[in-house]
């Protein structure tokens, strides 16, 4: 938490500013009431010289302050109840055997429509109709293998029928998905590296995973579990030259290896992956600083950092916290060295420890 004490001039600007990024990070109270405030409190300004800064409202109650009643710094924040109402508008469309309307889902959480699409949009980094579809898609996923024929898969996630599963353009085929992935040929290759071991594998068009691990039956293990019944075949030679150009890569990683990828994931998670593709190495981006330039949340960016298989190539590891690391789906130790690495290239800049930036686990 920021020590407010030591930045009253960063304080008072925010109160100016009426900054929502300080949520919860100090309160102030005015001499002249009596009372504290949120930094955001929509009352006119107070003059500086009644206007004192605390870290928190036990702390201007102490003082013998008592609460905003406009803005009530005591209790949720407007942020905080926007984010349990979004949390309760996807409760509803999990739940739902017919998605709601927007205006049918804005009634009952009871906001308009127009502000719950942004708010939703902004947290989840989907619109509610893209949401429920994407929980349909999750029940038809996890109903294919188990089911009769694609109908029955359908039927039991909550589509009328087969059609709409072949409108929209695909990796694998419903069929195919129902069998786990038959069909689809994965060559892979597994090489010591200098954070454990490594595999790489690759379809026809391109490296489709990148994953770390400290032995090789670990990494079989999770190839086998995102591709649970494709051919995968070990093909050490002939994916040697990009083995070499990876390992290259983490031993220098200001040359960087441009391979073809073959990346599968929502609209959304491909936008975010782009956007880490472009941040050079020796370098660091924050949740929030992306959330900014992609119009999304820091979780929603969180979250797809950490559905990210192609490691390194993506690099997921150069996305931290307002307050440092963040996470890391292959572990912080790695992260820590792959930064440590690009940072001895030449390139580094300091890991962001500024508080005035969201933060979200990765």
């Amino acid at each position: 938490m920021m020590s407010i004490e030591l930045n009253p001039e960063r304080c008072w600007q925010a109160i100016c500013e009426r900054d929502p990024r300080f949520e919860g990070r100090f309160v102030f109270s005015v001499r002249s009431t009596g009372v504290y405030c949120r930094p955001n409190c929509p009352a006119r300004r107070p003059s500086r010289s009644n206007v004192a800064f605390h870290i928190d409202p036990a702390a201007a109650e102490a003082a013998g302050f008592r609460p905003c009643k406009r803005c009530a710094p005591n209790g949720p924040s407007p942020r905080e109840q926007m984010d349990a109402l979004v949390a309760a508008a996807c409760e509803i469309l999990d739940r739902a055997e017919k998605p709601p309307t927007l205006d049918e889902l804005a009634s009952r959480i009871g906001l308009s429509a127009s502000h719950l699409a942004r708010a939703f949009k902004a947290r989840t980094g989907l619109t509610p109709r893209a949401w429920a579809e994407s929980r349909r898609e999750q029940r038809l996923a996890a109903a294919l293998p188990q089911s009769r024929s694609v109908l029955d898969a359908a039927l039991e996630a909550g589509y009328s029928g087969t059609r709409a599963l072949y409108e929209n353009a695909a990796p694998l085929t419903p069929a195919q998905r129902r069998q786990k992935g038959a069909g689809e040929r994965l060559r892979y290759a597994i090489a010591p590296c200098p954070l454990g071991q490594m595999l790489l594998a690759a379809t026809d068009k391109g490296i489709c995973a990148l994953l770390f691990a400290d032995d090789a039956d670990e990494l079989e293990r999770q190839l086998g579990e995102r591709f649970a019944a494709a051919e995968r075949v070990r093909d050490d030679d002939g994916l040697g030259d990009w083995l070499r150009q990876v390992l290259a890569q983490l031993d220098e990683p200001e040359q960087a290896a441009h391979l073809p990828l073959d990346l599968h994931g929502s609209a959304f998670q491909l936008r975010v992956w782009r956007a880490l593709t472009r941040i050079p190495s020796g370098e660091t981006r924050r949740y929030g600083e992306l959330a900014e330039q992609l119009g999304s949340h820091p979780r929603a960016i969180a979250r797809a950092c950490a559905s990210n298989s192609v490691g390194l190539l993506v690099p997921c590891h150069r996305v931290v916290g307002g307050a440092g690391e963040g996470g890391y789906r292959w572990g912080l130790p790695r992260k820590r060295e792959l930064l440590r690495r690009e940072s001895a290239s030449g390139n580094a800049r300091e890991l962001p420890g500024n508080a005035d930036q969201d933060q979200a686990p990765e």
